[in-house]
């Protein structure tokens, strides 16, 4: 039985400095309530960052390397995460339709009731993944969620899903 993932690591804020109002190289940093969507920031870095109520649809964040990082009800919709490396993140309430993982490098990554709809996990690696109370309906690339924890009633409810990127035809 795998391990589940390890937690990130928080930021150290630092009393008196006003929080960041845009998207950008954070380390030790609390974003809320920015409207960062369509915005292009490739190679991005965030160390020891909570973002919360933020909304990055569209955005793309191409060869980013996020660690220690948790997005608490954020939305991340169609944003391109594409040869990322992730490490100790979390997804908590998140919505993440379409969001494509191409070839990203996960570990210890947690969603947690994240709406995963249509989002791309093709060539990602991962290790240490956890997803509880997710929906992967019409998500491709499931084969390389191999190894990944799910709650059993979560692996029945996205049932389906797992039918169609193994190629298995349901019958009525």
């Amino acid at each position: 039985m795998g391990k589940p993932p390890q937690s990130p690591y928080p930021p150290d804020l630092v009393e008196g400095t006003a929080p960041p109002v845009e998207l950008d190289d954070l380390v030790d940093a609390a974003l809320e309530n920015v409207d960062a969507a369509n915005s292009r920031r490739p190679r991005l870095a965030l160390h020891r960052t909570a973002v919360r109520l933020c909304r990055l649809t569209g955005s793309d964040l191409a060869e980013s390397s996020l660690t220690d990082v948790t997005f608490d009800e954020c939305r991340l919709d169609l944003v391109g995460l594409r040869f990322a490396k992730l490490q100790r993140v979390v997804f908590r309430d998140c919505r993440m339709n379409e969001c494509v993982f191409y070839a990203a490098s996960l570990k210890d990554v947690l969603f947690e009731r994240c709406d995963l709809g249509e989002a791309v996990f093709s060539s990602a690696t991962i290790a240490r993944i956890e997803l509880r109370g997710c929906g992967l309906q019409g998500a491709r690339g499931l084969e390389a969620l191999e190894g990944a924890r799910m709650p059993w009633n979560d692996v029945l409810e996205n049932g389906p899903a797992f039918a169609a990127a193994l190629g298995i035809e349901i019958l009525e």
